[in-house]
């Protein structure tokens, strides 16, 4: 097998729930060997269900493939000994602990770690930063999204705020950790030395609150919910026709006119109203009426192909599982099925080193004894790691 991206690099992600292993999973496909550090409860997306199968949920399988998995009861001195030494072998520590959980292990600031360790990258994810009015308060993904004001952009015009329907900003937090991960050990290639990656799920909302965000700045206008259209362009929205939903995104003239054209009202387009996007944007509602009137008796998945073939971004709203069934969906390898395992494909398509599937998530605990071989020093420093971390317990065998 050809080495990958990371081929070498050592991950220790002591994380739980989204953005943190969603950050290692991320390193984990592109060749690092990440290490899951779990509690003896276990991260707790395990039972995130339904669905739940052989003891595991669909959502924490999703997040922790290309890992192998350790349990350290980390509120013991022993086992903290154990998790040090790991950390002291790696170059990239994910974690997203409490401040006061740190500070009860003697670490009184997160950026000691890195006075411990200097060739470390120690990235840290938090709800809001470690200081500041909200520092150190925890932060989900809802809260978060509410806090930062994406839910109040997000639902119909006249109704009430709503929650994006996916983690959004999780999930753009794990992205904006695995850049800051990579920028940092780039940064390292030239010092020598880690740094302290500090993550805040508050901090990446804000900055996926666009255009919204940038909007309010430029003009000092609270946004108003739009439903499913933009509050830049026009038409940019969800439309019913005779066979389904579709949605058509345009965003320059030539698209409108083509539009037009190809539903057979090229006068739409001359109308002094709809001649550029501000003319549309301030007329939407005229606009928007007419379209629906054009639109409800075509076939909607052929008129969206045929309107995306000819330059005009357009396409069927699709459920999850006909998304999932899609050609291109196979095409671009975006449902990954592979020795068992079956969940999201990887997005990221190296050419030379491209990622891969290399192993299952893991068993809680499974590949405990394997690490501490690893990190002994002999037979006799293996079985004082066991005792460290299990004392009086049979470990699970490594598989």
């Amino acid at each position: 097998m050809t080495q990958q991206s990371l081929t070498g690099l050592r991950v220790i992600d002591a994380s739980r729930v989204l953005a943190g292993p969603y950050c290692a999973q991320i390193l984990g496909d592109h060749g690092a060997d990440v290490i899951k550090v779990e509690s003896p409860d276990g991260d707790e997306t395990r039972s995130f269900g339904p669905p739940v199968k052989d003891g595991s949920a669909a959502y924490y399988h999703s997040l922790n493939r290309n890992k192998r998995g350790i349990v350290l009861d980390l509120g013991r001195e022993a086992a903290r000994d154990v998790f040090w030494r790991l950390v002291a072998g790696a170059d990239v520590l994910i974690e997203n602990f409490k401040a006061s959980t740190l500070r009860s292990w003697g670490v009184a600031d997160p950026e000691e770690i890195g006075h411990r360790y200097p060739r470390l990258v120690h990235c840290r994810i938090t709800g809001f930063g470690d200081d500041g009015p909200l520092g150190a308060l925890p932060g989900y993904d809802a809260a978060v999204q509410a806090a930062a004001g994406l839910m109040a952009t997000n639902g119909e015009a006249e109704g009430p705020p709503m929650r994006l329907g996916i983690p959004a900003v999780d999930l753009s937090t794990g992205m904006q950790a695995a850049i800051a991960i990579l920028a940092a050990l780039q940064e390292r290639n030239r010092s020598g030395l880690g740094q302290l990656c500090d993550i805040a799920l508050y901090d990446c909302a804000l900055s996926v609150a666009h255009p919204h965000l940038a909007n309010y700045l430029w003009s000092g206008t609270e946004p108003r919910r739009h439903g499913n259209g933009h509050p830049n362009l026009a038409p940019y929205d969800a439309f019913e026709t005779r066979t389904g939903w579709i949605y058509i995104c345009v965003g320059n003239n030539r698209q409108f006119r083509t539009l037009c054209e190809h539903l057979g009202q090229p006068e739409i387009a001359a109308d002094p109203r709809f001649r550029s996007n501000l003319a549309r944007t301030e007329h939407r509602d005229a606009l928007t009426s007419i379209l629906r009137a054009a639109l409800a008796g075509i076939d909607g998945p052929t008129f969206a192909e045929a309107l995306l073939r000819l330059g005009v971004p357009c396409a069927p709203i699709l459920g999850i599982g006909e998304a999932a069934a899609a050609a291109h969906t196979a095409h671009r390898a975006m449902v990954l099925e592979q020795d068992g395992y079956r969940g999201p494909g990887i997005p990221a398509k190296l050419r030379r080193t491209p990622g891969r599937f290399s192993r299952p998530p893991p068993r809680q605990g499974q590949h405990t004894q394997e690490i501490l071989r690893e990190l002994a020093d002999g037979p006799e420093d293996i079985a004082a790691l066991e005792r460290a971390i299990a004392p009086g317990e049979t470990l699970p065998q490594s598989t």
